[in-house]
């Protein structure tokens, strides 16, 4: 059974989204607040959190920040206002993996909940197969644990860093079309996803950036290519 850390300050919509998905199966934490949802998280370690970002005492883009300084993995979901939307790129920034505007049904919450999940759930198979470790240039990127390491100094990468640089790698010195990646890892090519996907591929040149022979370089109008 997973178990989903809900994190929102609208005590009638937070007790809805609980119980909906109680009544589908997962264990559910529920905190009206940022602080108390930190707690919870510290104290229960849930599969996946979905949090709104404008709470009291500790907002959502704090609690992932404190999230993210001991966890670079668990999913995070952002629930936010028609009017917050332009806020959610900070939200990537910081770490979050998806997002959902209000309203927003809960059929769509639990394929967002159930989508990460699997991810995350796949991953080790990876390593398995003996797949999961890839040289770019004098970095060694590890898909499953999400590292990127050169001279014993290690990033670690969060979900959609990993999917997306993993996605270069494999399409080394060819075109990774961005329409393809959105589709994939966001579920639709919006300008404001496609935003978000530029904001990832910035952190990413900035992880790479002590190797100069290693760029992600921008095909304008159809997406990026990995060279080295």
């Amino acid at each position: 059974m997973s178990k989903v850390l809900l994190i929102e300050d609208e005590w009638q919509l937070g007790q809805i989204v609980k119980d909906s998905l109680e009544m589908r199966g997962f264990e559910m934490l529920y905190a009206a607040d940022g602080k108390e949802g930190l707690r919870l998280y510290e104290e229960h370690k849930p599969d996946v959190v979905v949090l709104d970002i404008m709470m009291p005492n500790m907002d959502g883009f704090t609690v992932t920040t404190e999230i993210r300084r001991q966890d670079k993995t668990t999913p995070i979901i952002f629930l936010t206002a028609k009017s917050q939307t332009t806020d959610v790129v900070k939200g990537f920034e910081l770490g979050g993996n998806d997002y959902l505007k209000k309203p927003f049904s809960m059929d769509e919450l639990i394929v967002r909940i159930k989508a990460l999940l699997q991810r995350f759930k796949e991953t080790p198979a990876a390593s398995d197969a003996g797949a999961d470790v890839i040289q770019i240039g004098q970095y060694m990127f590890n898909y499953t644990k999400q590292t990127l390491t050169r001279n014993n100094n290690t990033e670690f990468l969060s979900h959609r860093e990993a999917e997306i640089l993993r996605r270069l790698s494999e399409n080394l010195n060819q075109v990774m079309e961005r329409k393809t990646v959105l589709l994939d890892l966001w579920g639709d090519d919006s300008f404001f996803n496609a935003r978000s996907m530029d904001v990832f591929i910035t952190k990413l040149r900035r992880y790479l950036k002590d190797d100069p022979r290693v760029q992600i370089v921008n095909i304008r109008g159809v997406g990026y290519k990995l060279i080295f």
